[in-house]
C-alpha cells in the first residue's frame, strides 16, 4: 500500500513531534534514555473552516507551525534536561521571579530576531542593489533585475545560515531528528510496518518538508516582488516603502508557497520534481542520517498520531 500522508513533523531537542489529523505526540529522550510520550489534539482540527482555504490555510498553518514548533522545542529542552525543573525548583517567589525574567528576555529575543530577520531578508538586499548601481551606474533600474538580484541575495543567506547552524554539535543533532522524521513518514507511506529495520532503509529527503517550503517562499518572493511598481500614482516607490510593499504581500507569498508544497507532497511528476528539487538541494543541509534511537523516537511519536480511521489522513 502506497499513501500520502498529511502527518508532518518537526525535530526537537533529542525528540521528535508528530502532528497528526487529529492527535499531535511529541516523543523525546530523557537524560536516563527513557523516552517520554506527551499527547495532545490537534489544534488545526478545530480549525474555523474559513482558514482552511486555498492561499488562506497557508498562511494560518505557518503562524500555528511556528507557535507550536516553539512550545514543543520549550518542552523538549526541559525533558531532555537542559533546563532541569524537577530536580532545583527554585523557592515559590523566586520562581514566579524567573517566570517573569525568561518572559521579558524572550519578548525582547522575539523583538531582536524580527529586527534582524527584516533587515537580513529585506533591507539589505534592497540596500545592495541601490550601492551596486552606485557603483555600476550602467546596471538598469529594472524592476525585473531588482527582483532576481534581492532574491539570490536573501538565497545566500538562508543556505548560509543553514550551513552554520549545522556545525553546531547540538543543532546537527537535530538535523539527524529532522532525518529520522522524515524517514518515518516514508516508511508509514510505503504502508510497511514501523519498524527501525523498515525505517532505516528509507530515503531522507521529503518533498513536504519545512525547508523546502521555506526555500519556496524565496522564490516566490522573486516573482511576485516583479510585479511591484516603481511609483504609484507618479512618485517613485523608495527603498524602505518598497520594504513595506513587500512585507503587505507576505500573506499572498507564504499561501503560494503552501500551495506549491502541497502539490508537491501529493503529486510525483516532472512539474512537482522541479517544484520540489530547490528544497530536496537544500535538505543535503539539514537533514542528516539519524541513528538508530532518534528512529525509535520517531517511531513512538507516529504511532500515536496516526488516526483509526484512515479517511481522516488524505493529504
Amino acid at each position: 500500500m502506497n499513501k500520502k500522508t498529511s502527518i508532518g513533523g518537526q525535530a526537537l531537542i533529542e525528540g521528535i513531534m508528530m502532528r497528526g489529523p487529529e492527535i499531535t505526540a511529541m516523543a523525546v529522550r530523557n537524560p536516563e534514555g527513557e523516552i517520554i510520550v506527551e499527547t495532545e489534539p490537534t489544534v488545526s482540527s478545530k480549525a474555523p473552516r474559513i482558514l482552511k482555504l486555498p492561499l488562506i490555510r497557508g498562511v494560518y498553518n505557518m503562524v500555528m507551525s511556528f507557535k507550536l514548533g516553539y512550545k514543543y522545542l520549550m518542552r523538549s529542552a526541559e525533558i531532555a534536561g537542559l533546563e532541569d525543573l524537577e530536580t532545583e525548583k527554585p523557592a515559590k517567589e523566586n520562581e514566579k521571579n524567573n517566570k517573569w525574567i525568561m518572559s521579558i528576555i524572550m519578548v525582547i529575543a522575539t523583538v531582536l530576531g524580527i529586527g534582524l530577520a527584516v533587515g537580513l531578508f529585506m533591507l539589505l538586499p534592497v540596500k545592495l542593489f541601490e550601492w551596486m548601481r552606485m557603483l555600476f551606474p550602467s546596471i538598469p533600474d529594472s524592476s525585473v533585475l531588482k527582483s532576481i538580484f534581492e532574491g539570490v541575495i536573501k538565497i545566500v543567506i538562508f543556505v548560509g545560515y543553514m550551513a552554520c547552524m549545522r556545525l553546531m554539535k547540538d543543532i546537527r543533532r537535530t538535523f539527524m531528528y529532522h532525518g529520522a522524521e522524515h524517514k518515518t513518514i516514508f516508511c508509514y507511506e510505503a504502508g510497511e510496518p514501523l519498524t527501525v529495520e523498515n525505517i532505516r532503509r528509507q530515503k531522507k529527503y521529503h518533498p513536504r518538508c519545512g525547508t523546502s517550503f521555506m526555500i519556496l517562499i524565496l522564490l516566490v518572493s522573486i516573482i511576485i516582488s516583479m510585479f511591484i511598481p516603481k511609483t504609484i500614482f507618479g512618485v517613485e516607490i523608495l527603498g524602505v516603502y518598497r520594504v513595506l510593499l513587500k512585507l503587505l504581500v507576505l500573506p499572498l507569498i507564504v499561501g503560494i508557497g503552501y500551495e506549491l508544497i502541497k502539490i508537491a507532497g501529493r503529486w510525483d511528476n516532472i512539474i512537482t520534481k522541479v517544484i520540489s528539487f530547490p528544497g530536496m538541494l537544500l535538505q543535503h543541509i539539514s537533514v542528516i542520517e539519524p541513528d538508530d534511537d532518534m528512529i525509535e523516537c520517531a517511531i513512538a511519536a507516529m504511532n500515536k498520531v496516526i488516526p483509526a480511521d484512515p479517511e481522516k489522513d488524505n493529504w
